[in-house]
């Protein structure tokens, strides 16, 4: 996918000006880790956290319940003179020295299989991948990344090594196009692209599958070190693209309301804060003394339609409590672009029926109210 350039005269220099508009050749969505709705700091992940929970885009995962523990960070820690202003850090706060055969933790991104047609995955005509990527960690050797085709349940993994303890290295990775294997040209995930961190023996007992292939779980993470072994380590990545073709391009960096308009296509997030109410656009009328109906319409459309989640909601005016109640689709305010649900009064009956609310977060750090549509 090239950037679209459109060239004008210049009025007042009589000279050719290019304008660049988004379109983007990086796969990968915040790839600058810029863009973090839900807060730029989460701990003690491990146990039962898979998620999102700072950087959009790119999501915690971990299987089989391992003991060790990490905080995740949105750090400005980046590598000089790069460009970038913030990178994703993974620090080890709970060891675990001996891993369960099942146990593993990595971070992804993913892809919907409409914005990858262009790939000519499973064709004759199949483009190579380039990945490249800023990574530093003070826990040297080998680590794996992968991607897992989950339309057609292929894989393919290519390890990188930190060579230098506590030192910014690029990483550059080309992974041959595949023949077989079709994507969906639809919303949903086709790829799921994966920075291992830890990895069991069950995923670690074959060999390192280095080109496509049906995917082989033992094949995944062969080599891949132990970042959990010891509370002193630390991970941190930023800068990373994937693009077609068989070599790396400078990194392209968008402006960030951008970034975060593409963001807002998997999450969309309004935080309240410890000084203003924030409102979050919904109003409603009162159909009963003890519920508001209410909508919003997303700033770009969803991939989905979104499941919601609050905290620390009220109604204005009166400042009255209110929970979130059940999503309705009366009147086709259901999709990708609006969705209806209730507000509920946390007791009593303090609104008046037929009069018109604005649904906001309380004047809390903690407030928000989110929709989310992540793969």
């Amino acid at each position: 996918m090239s950037e679209l350039k459109v060239d004008k005269v210049s009025p007042r220099s009589g000279t050719y000006v290019s304008l660049n508009t988004v379109g983007s050749k990086n796969i990968i969505i915040n790839g600058d880790m810029s863009i973090a709705q839900r807060g730029t700091s989460a701990t003690g992940l491990g146990n039962g956290d898979s998620g999102y929970h700072t950087v959009d885009r790119f999501k915690f995962v971990e299987n089989n319940a391992p003991t060790c523990e990490f905080t995740q960070t949105q750090s400005t820690d980046v590598p000089t003179g790069q460009g970038f202003a913030t990178s994703l850090k993974m620090d080890c706060t709970t060891a675990q020295g001996s891993l369960a055969g099942d146990d593993f933790i990595y971070i992804n991104t993913s892809a919907e299989g409409q914005n990858l047609q262009y790939l000519k995955k499973g064709t004759a005509n199949a483009l190579s991948l380039t990945l490249s990527f800023w990574v530093k960690s003070n826990k040297t050797g080998t680590y794996i990344f992968e991607i897992i085709d989950r339309d057609n349940d292929r894989a393919i993994s290519k390890s990188y090594t930190i060579s230098s303890a506590s030192t910014w290295e690029k990483k550059t990775i080309t992974l041959d196009g595949d023949t077989t294997g079709t994507l969906d040209n639809d919303n949903a995930r086709s790829f799921e692209i994966i920075f291992w961190l830890l990895a069991g023996a069950n995923f670690q007992s074959g060999t390192l599958q280095t080109s496509w292939n049906t995917r082989t779980t033992a094949n995944d993470a062969v080599g891949q070190v132990n970042l959990a072994d010891n509370t002193a380590n630390e991970w941190f990545i930023t800068g990373v693209q994937l693009e077609a073709g068989t070599t790396a391009s400078d990194f392209e960096f968008l402006p960030y309301d951008v970034n975060l308009r593409r963001c807002y296509r998997y999450c969309y997030r309004i935080n309240g804060n410890a000084v203003d109410d924030v409102l979050t656009g919904g109003a409603g009328p009162a159909t009963t003394t003890s519920r508001i109906d209410t909508a919003i319409q997303f700033l770009v459309p969803m991939r989905a339609i979104p499941s919601v989640s609050e905290a620390l909601l009220e109604v204005y005016p009166g400042s009255t409590a209110g929970s979130l109640g059940s999503i309705f689709d009366n009147d086709g305010t259901k999709d990708i672009t609006t969705i209806g649900f209730q507000i509920n009064a946390d007791s009593g009956s303090p609104f008046t029926l037929n009069n018109f609310y604005l649904v906001r977060c309380d004047a809390n750090a903690s407030a928000f109210i989110e929709f989310d549509a992540e793969l």
